[in-house]
C-alpha cells in the first residue's frame, strides 16, 4: 500500500517535471524568437525566393516557426513516391499548393519488371486536390496510371489549370486529353512524353477552343494517329508565345512546312516523319522556314528520318544547345557532317548506329558538351559502338558530367581514361549489353575501371554498373563514392559482402536498384540503419527470402516492404485486389521481387493480391 506522504511526494516529483518542461519549452520559444527576429509576413515574403527544393527542405527544419511558415508559404512540391504520404498529409503540411510534381511506379518498370496493375494510381489524390487546391495550376506525373475521369475532374473543377506533364504514364485515352484542351482555357503547357495513351484518333485538337492563344509547350509525340492538322495548324498560328512543340510521326514534312511558317519563334522542336517530300521546291522552302527559327536551340524527333533530309537542318546547327537524335537511325557519315557544325552542343542522344566514327567526331567538335546518351539499335543484338566512342568524347569534352552509354565492349583502362579525363562527372551509367562481361582485352573483372570513377569523380550522385564485377567494386564504391544518391546494380557481385560495403559506406544514399545478382538476407539487412532515410530499395531476381524481408519490416515500422509475385503464381490475381499477405510462401524460399520504401502513411489500400505488404 503506498502511503499519503509517497503520494505528495510522488506529486511534488510530477510538479518539478511539468516546471522543467515549461520551463525547456520557454527556452525554445526564445531561441525561435532570436531565430526569428522579424514578422512571419516578412519572413514568408523571404521564402518566395526560396525555390530549390532541397533549400526549402533545409529551411523547415531550423526551427518550428521556420517549418510553419515554409509549409504556408510553399507553392510547390516534389513527391518522389506517390506512396510516400497520403493526400491528407500532404494538405495538412502544405494548404497553399499550385504545383505539384509527383512520382510513380519504380523506375525499374520501364523494363517491363514491375507487373502491369500494380498501382501509382493517380485517381485517389483527385478529391482531396480538388477539395483542398481548387486554385491548382499545375500537374507533373511520372510513371502514374491516370485515368480519364481524372482528366475530366481536372478540366471541370480547377478553373486556373495550365500545365499538365505527364511521363511515362498509362491509363488514359485521347478523350480525357479532348477534356483538358476544351476546358481549361487558360492552358499553357500540354506535354505528354512516352506515354501509353489509348489512342483513338487526332481530333483531340479540335477541341480547343477558338479563343485558346496561351499555349507554351505542346508535345504529343508519343500518340500513334495522324492528328487533325488543319486544327493544328490554325491552334500554332493564334499562340504566339509558343516556344516547344513537339509533333508525332503523323505529321509530314509538308506540313511541318506549314506550322514552321506560322512559328518562326519556337526555341524546341520536335519534327514528325523526316523522309518524303513530294518536289524540290518544297525542300528549299523547309530549308528557308528551317533557317527563320533564329530561337531554335533544342531539336528532336526525325522519326524515319532519310538521308537527304539531314542537310536541311544545316543552317539551325551551329545554335544548338540540345540534339535528341534517340529515334533516327543515321549513320555515322551522315552523323559526322551534322555534328560538325554543332559547336556550340550541350546535349546529345543518339542511337548507336553512328559509331565509334561519329562519337569522335563529336568529341573533336562538341567542346561544351554536358550530356551523352547512346542507346542501342537494336535491344537483342550486340551494339555498333565501343569504349573507344566513349574515349573519344571524354577526350575532346572535359565539361562532361553526365553519361548513360550502352555498347558491346569494354576495358578497365578505357573507364580509367574517362574518369581521368572527365573529373565533373556527376552521373555515369555505362550498360555493356552482355552481362557479366569481363574486360574484353585483359579478361579481368571490372573493378578497376570503375573503381576509378568512383575515386576521381568527386561528385559522383549516379552510378549505373555492369560487366563481371567482384566485391572489391563495391568495396571501391562504398570507400569512395559519399555522394552517391543512386546506385543501379545487374548481374554483378560475388557476396553479400558487396552490398554491406555500398550501404555502410555511402551516407547520402537514396535509391538502390538491384537485380539478377547473389545478394541475400545478410545485404538486405546490412542497411537497416540507411533505409529510413532513402527513398526505396529495388531487388529482383535476387537471394532475398521471405523471412528476410519479415525481419526488415519488423525491424522498421516506417518502411513498406513489399513481396511483389508474378500474377501468374497468384489464385485470382487481378491488379487492384487488396493485397493483405494472405498468399501462403516457404519462408526460406527466394521472393521474385522486393520494394521497400519509407511512408509516412502506412500500408496502402490498392495493392492486387499477389503483392504482399509485410
Amino acid at each position: 500500500m503506498i502511503r499519503d506522504d509517497e503520494v505528495v511526494l510522488h506529486k511534488d516529483s510530477f510538479m518539478e517535471l511539468e516546471q522543467e518542461k515549461e520551463e525547456d519549452e520557454r527556452e525554445e520559444e526564445e531561441e525561435q524568437g532570436r531565430l526569428t527576429t522579424f514578422p512571419d509576413e516578412v519572413l514568408e515574403n523571404v521564402l518566395k525566393f526560396v525555390t530549390g527544393h532541397k533549400d526549402r527542405n533545409a529551411v523547415s527544419v531550423v526551427c518550428k516557426a521556420w517549418y510553419k511558415a515554409e509549409g504556408w508559404n510553399r507553392e510547390a512540391v516534389f513527391i518522389g513516391n506517390c506512396y510516400a504520404v497520403s493526400p491528407d498529409i500532404l494538405t495538412r503540411r502544405f494548404p497553399r499548393l499550385k504545383s505539384m510534381t509527383l512520382k510513380g511506379k519504380p523506375r525499374f518498370a520501364d523494363f517491363s519488371l514491375v507487373p502491369p496493375n500494380w498501382g501509382a494510381f493517380f485517381h485517389p489524390w483527385m478529391p482531396v486536390i480538388v477539395e483542398s487546391y481548387p486554385w491548382l495550376e499545375a500537374l507533373r506525373l511520372k510513371r502514374m496510371t491516370v485515368s480519364d475521369e481524372s482528366l475530366f475532374m481536372i478540366s471541370q473543377l480547377l478553373p486556373n489549370f495550365r500545365a499538365l506533364n505527364l511521363v511515362n504514364c498509362d491509363g488514359f485515352s485521347t478523350e480525357g486529353i479532348a477534356a483538358i484542351t476544351s476546358h481549361c482555357r487558360y492552358l499553357q503547357e500540354l506535354d505528354l512524353q512516352e506515354c501509353l495513351v489509348d489512342d483513338r484518333g487526332g481530333e483531340w485538337l479540335s477541341y480547343f477552343p477558338e479563343s485558346c492563344n496561351t499555349l507554351v509547350t505542346l508535345n504529343f509525340s508519343c500518340l500513334e494517329s495522324d492528328v487533325n492538322f488543319e486544327c493544328l495548324e490554325k491552334l500554332v498560328s493564334r499562340c504566339r508565345s509558343l516556344k516547344k512543340l513537339n509533333l508525332n510521326k503523323g505529321v509530314t514534312l509538308e506540313q511541318l512546312l506549314r506550322l514552321l511558317v506560322k512559328a518562326p519563334q519556337l526555341t524546341d522542336l520536335g519534327t514528325g516523319t523526316y523522309s518524303q517530300m513530294q518536289n524540290w521546291s518544297q525542300y528549299v522552302e523547309l530549308r528557308t522556314a528551317l533557317s527563320n527559327c533564329k530561337d531554335l536551340r533544342h531539336l528532336s524527333g526525325f522519326w524515319m528520318v532519310e538521308p537527304i533530309f539531314i542537310p536541311l537542318i544545316y543552317p539551325l546547327a551551329q545554335n544548338l544547345l540540345s540534339l535528341n537524335l534517340s529515334y533516327a537511325t543515321i549513320r555515322a557519315t551522315e552523323f559526322a557532317k551534322l555534328i560538325q557544325r554543332c559547336p556550340k552542343l550541350e546535349t546529345l542522344w543518339v542511337l548507336d548506329s553512328v559509331e565509334d566514327r561519329g562519337l569522335q567526331t563529336v568529341g573533336e567538335t562538341c567542346k561544351n558538351l554536358v550530356e551523352l546518351r547512346v542507346f542501342p539499335t537494336d535491344h537483342g543484338g550486340q551494339g555498333s559502338v565501343t569504349e573507344a566512342g566513349l574515349v573519344a568524347v571524354s577526350q575532346g569534352c572535359p565539361n562532361l558530367s553526365s553519361v548513360l552509354y550502352f555498347c558491346k565492349q569494354c576495358t578497365n583502362q578505357a573507364i580509367e581514361t574517362v574518369a581521368t579525363n572527365c573529373p565533373m562527372l556527376t552521373r555515369f551509367r555505362l550498360c555493356i549489353i552482355t552481362p557479366r562481361q569481363r574486360d574484353y582485352i585483359t579478361g579481368e573483372t571490372m573493378d578497376e575501371g570503375f573503381g576509378a570513377i568512383v575515386k576521381n569523380c568527386k561528385n559522383l550522385s549516379r552510378l549505373a554498373v555492369s560487366g563481371w564485377l567482384s566485391d572489391r567494386a563495391f568495396e571501391y564504391i562504398g570507400h569512395y563514392a559519399k555522394k552517391l544518391e543512386t546506385l543501379s546494380v545487374a548481374f554483378a557481385g560475388e557476396s553479400d559482402a558487396a552490398m554491406q560495403h555500398v550501404l555502410s559506406g555511402c551516407p547520402r544514399l537514396r535509391k538502390l536498384e538491384i537485380r539478377d545478382s547473389p545478394f541475400g538476407d545478410s545485404a538486405l539487412l546490412a542497411g537497416l540503419h540507411q533505409y529510413e532515410s532513402m527513398r526505396f530499395l529495388w531487388m529482383s531476381a535476387c537471394r532475398v527470402s521471405l523471412a528476410g524481408c519479415g525481419w526488415l519490416a519488423g525491424a522498421m515500422p516506417r518502411l513498406n516492404v513489399e513481396v511483389i509475385r508474378e500474377q501468374g503464381d497468384a489464385e485470382g490475381g487481378e491488379g487492384g485486389e487488396k493485397g493483405g499477405g494472405e498468399l501462403v510462401m516457404d519462408c526460406s524460399e527466394p521472393v521474385e521481387k522486393l520494394y521497400a520504401y519509407r511512408t509516412l502513411a502506412g500500408c496502402r489500400s490498392d495493392a492486387p493480391s499477389w503483392v504482399i505488404t509485410l
